[in-house]
């Protein structure tokens, strides 16, 4: 296991991005990477651990929270045992001090030989997760908002609508600015939605993982002002149309069973649910 640099944010982007694929668990996606790009490259090379086998980057980890460690598996080694084994010793021994008895949590969501490993760890199911989908072969119905692209030189009302819909926000204009400066957020977008009579109601930025790979949308939200007027569901579809644009070939989300009004305004934006998931609990 290696924490990378900031100078390795490229490759374990790259190869991230390239286990992205259609028909396979959502897994960490470079979108997680570059909406926590908003602290800064070094800030994001820090929460990342590494593992390779031949010399090739085979997992990642990242430890987007306290206590938290989401993974990211190589197609080519899911069913690797060994590698599955060297994970869980570090997560167990070096990483215990990040992820501590009882406390400590572990999103796996694809890898049967590390889902494996951790059960047989001992490992428990932690809350449930309700991941949602919706393919973008064809096109996604209009709204009646208006969708405007977030621009460096005019993202006010972006870092508003994110103050104004979630209650201890860390966005600013300069954390904006250190996310876009990112790579991946050349393959992100900001948007910013508005009412008929030119309120901005919500806000989304979006990530795909190139073409003809599923697309991720972290995060959206709606203005407290005005919510229950159906712009939740307004605002998916937009985020979902501008995946669409960028060559994504699905749009996709997760978020805990319990909020179940974000699982019904993802649901009412017409995506499916793929089943409910649950991350490990240290014992």
């Amino acid at each position: 296991m290696m924490i990378p640099s900031a100078e390795d944010l490229s490759n374990i982007i790259d190869a991230v991005a390239s286990w992205q694929r259609e028909g396979l668990p959502v897994q960490v996606h470079p979108g997680d990477f570059g909406w926590y790009q908003r602290f800064g490259s070094q800030a994001l090379a820090s929460g990342l651990r590494v593992w390779t086998r031949d010399g090739e980057i085979a997992a990642v980890g990242f430890l987007d929270e306290t206590e938290l460690i989401r993974m990211a598996i190589s197609p080519d080694h899911a069913a690797d045992e060994t590698l599955a084994e060297a994970v869980v010793t570090d997560i167990e021994t070096t990483l215990s001090d990040l992820l501590p008895p009882g406390t400590g949590i572990v999103e796996s969501r694809f890898g049967p030989a590390l889902q494996h490993t951790l059960n047989e760890a001992g490992w428990t199911p932690d809350e449930p997760w309700t991941v949602l989908h919706r393919a973008l072969s064809n096109s996604v119905p209009p709204t009646s908002l208006r969708f405007e692209t977030v621009e460096a030189d005019d993202i006010a009302d972006r870092v508003s609508v994110e103050s104004a819909a979630f209650p201890g926000a860390s966005l600013t204009a300069e954390r904006w600015q250190l996310m876009a400066a990112g790579l991946a957020y050349q393959q992100g977008r900001c948007l910013v939605g508005y009412s008929t009579d030119g309120a901005a109601v919500g806000a989304t930025t979006v990530w795909s993982a190139g073409h003809g790979r599923p697309g991720i949308i972290e995060p959206l939200g709606v203005h407290g002002d005005h919510r229950g007027l159906g712009y939740g569901t307004e605002m998916a579809l937009g985020a979902a149309s501008a995946l669409r644009s960028m060559g994504a070939s699905s749009v996709n989300v997760a978020t805990p069973s319990s909020n179940t009004a974000a699982v019904a305004t993802y649901r009412a934006a017409g995506m499916d649910s793929l089943g409910e998931v649950r991350d490990f609990r240290r014992p």
